[in-house]
Formats: structure tokens, sequence, C-alpha cells
């Protein structure tokens, strides 16, 4: 997938996605060094499975207090 930097302002580089029309708003500082209006990038995203597993296990260990908070206040066990 490639994308264009169609502009900069405020440190943020409009993002457009080729043939998506979509645009994302990126902080400069995030893309290559040397990226400037007209620049065009190659986006290869990849699946971070590390992130992934500990945000499941954040998730559901919150999802747990809260059904034990819901069975203490219904008196349930």
């Amino acid at each position: 997938m490639k994308a264009v930097v169609d502009r900069i302002e405020e440190g943020l580089a409009v993002v457009l996605f080729e043939d998506q029309h979509v645009a994302l708003h990126v902080p400069i500082e995030e893309l290559p060094e040397g990226t400037v209006e007209g620049s065009w990038l190659r986006l290869d995203f990849s699946l971070d499975q590390e992130q992934t597993e500990s945000m499941y296990q954040k998730n559901k260990s919150l999802l747990e207090k809260l059904i034990q908070r819901g069975r203490k206040r219904s008196g349930r066990k």
C-alpha cells in the first residue's frame, strides 16, 4: 500500500492513501527522516502479537474484576 504526504500543518503530516479516499494525520516525527510534502510512503503493516496478547490479558483481567464486583453487589458467589 502506498500513501502520499499531501501537506504538513502544525507538526502533522496529512497522509492520503492511494486510491482509498482516506486521510490520516500523523505527527511528522513518526515519519521517516527527510519526509516532506509530496513524499510517497510505502506502508507495511505487521502484527504485533506481543502487544495483542498483553492487551487481551489486561482486558480479560479487568472484565473478571467487574464480574466479581457485580457478584458481590448482587450477593452472588
